[in-house]
């Protein structure tokens, strides 16, 4: 039967934010090319600042050589 005091998941937007020993936890057991993912994600709210200009983090290119994630312009 149609029960509505049922026990509903939680939408991920109204759920508790992690902690910050959680969230290097989780980064610390992911690949490089994980981490590589999750920066192309975080990418599009990045400024990265220097003294002559600034660039904005989706006009980079990350990708992974060796034990480094290398972001690079993107070519036109």
């Amino acid at each position: 039967m149609f029960d509505l005091f049922d026990k509903k998941k939680v939408p991920q937007s109204y759920q508790p934010m992690l902690e910050s020993s959680e969230v290097l936890d989780f980064f610390s057991r992911s690949s490089l090319h994980q981490q590589a993912a999750l920066l192309r994600l975080i990418s599009r709210n990045l400024i990265l600042k220097n003294i002559e200009d600034a660039t904005m983090g989706y006009e980079l290119q990350f990708e992974v050589d060796g034990a480094v994630i290398i972001g690079e312009p993107q070519a036109d």
